[in-house]
């Protein structure tokens, strides 16, 4: 909605409020009345009942008093600019937020960054971990070292098995983003009972190559990995590999890839 249109919209439920409030209608009711006609864009119900409370009292301006030292609404070069500063500093700023430090406009400000600065406000984005600078410069160490020993060893690739743990969970319970629908102005509001993460859980362990999984196994329920168990498990893993990937059996050619957990770092492993 554009921000002349916003405020003739303010100007016109202002007006109603006037009128509905000389017919004696309580600040509920009026407010109750806007929401049937204006829908999603009526105004808070703050606002509704400041203003009804003004024409009780005699008020008969549907317009905005002046006040002193007033936000810009101007959308110059020089505001577009350090909204955009201010967004680029901190991306969780609200509307209203940027509005007050600047002292611009909320419509202006929201012009700005979504006309201007052509921005929407997204879900962030679930990451398995964030990293510090420090391991991410050690991740780009790594992928060099791997890129160089691909040049002398092309297969290497083809040759790796990797492990890894995960916890498997009886369900889990939709996210936000995921109960999201569709809904017109008159249809209710979808609703959701509120539901935990399952308790129930067990401890996966996979092994896998580029052609796919070499072998895995649920641990019991309750059961830790130390060094013992991890044992066994690779002694069944090196029988599954025996069967399934003979070729690297045989010329003993496979590499385990672990990470650095305890169980896998031990001096027996």
């Amino acid at each position: 909605m554009s921000s002349l249109r916003r405020r003739a919209m303010s100007r016109e439920q202002r007006a109603n409020l006037k009128f509905l409030a000389k017919l004696g209608k309580t600040p509920f009711e009026s407010f109750t009345m806007l929401q049937q006609v204006y829908r999603e864009e009526t105004m808070s119900r703050t606002r509704a009942f400041e203003w009804h409370k003004r024409y009780k009292e005699g008020r008969e301006e549907v317009e905005d008093d002046p006040q002193s030292g007033r936000p810009s609404t101007s959308r110059t070069m020089k505001n577009i600019e350090r909204v955009k500063q201010m967004v680029h500093t901190d991306r969780r700023l609200t509307v209203r937020m940027i509005a007050e430090e600047l002292s611009i406009n909320k419509d202006t400000v929201w012009s700005i960054i979504t006309e201007n600065l052509e921005m929407r406000k997204v879900c962030a984005k679930m990451v398995p971990k964030l990293l510090s600078e420090y391991q991410k410069q050690q991740r780009v160490t790594a992928c060099k070292d791997i890129i160089e020993r691909l040049e002398d060893d092309p297969d290497l690739l083809g040759r790796v098995i990797t492990g890894d743990e995960s916890w498997i969970f009886e369900y889990d319970p939709e996210t936000k983003r995921q109960t999201r629908q569709w809904k017109s102005p008159l249809s209710p509001k979808p609703k959701k009972a509120r539901m935990s993460k399952s308790k129930v859980k067990v401890m996966l362990i996979a092994f896998f190559d580029i052609k796919g999984i070499v072998h895995f196994e649920f641990r019991p329920q309750g059961q830790t990995v130390n060094q013992y168990v991890y044992k066994e498990i690779l002694r069944r893993l090196m029988r599954s590999v025996r069967h399934k990937r003979r070729d690297l059996w045989e010329n003993n050619a496979w590499v385990l890839h672990h990470d650095n957990a305890t169980a896998h770092s031990a001096l027996s492993i």
